[in-house]
């Protein structure tokens, strides 16, 4: 058995809206715990989706299936540069490469 596991993980770059006061805190948040802006509202909204009960049962739903997607996803072109970043683990170790997210809004 390794003792290391590597765990890449590919994102999607999307773009949102966001108040000026909200994108403001989102990066007084991401240097507070000095990560990035596209870390904080990936760990932001994981949180939310975890700890929602209401959403975890909707998920269940077969109405939660067939969703409308409204997030606006870039597609990315053959010619786009794939950023490599290494990932922390809670234990602080880094490991594997990722593919990098973006948010509008944010000065990641």
């Amino acid at each position: 058995m390794p003792l290391l596991e590597v765990v890449q993980t590919r994102f999607v770059s999307a773009s949102i809206r966001l108040t000026d006061a909200t994108a403001m805190q989102v990066d007084q948040y991401a240097a507070f715990i000095h990560a990035s802006a596209d870390e904080v509202m990936e760990q932001a909204l994981a949180y939310v989706f975890a700890k929602d009960r209401d959403f975890q049962e909707f998920l269940k739903t077969t109405e939660a299936q067939k969703i409308t997607p409204t997030l606006r996803i870039r597609r990315a072109s053959t010619n786009d540069a794939v950023e490599q970043l290494p990932r922390k683990h809670s234990n602080g170790a880094a490991n594997g490469s990722i593919l990098a997210a973006s948010v509008a809004g944010s000065k990641a």
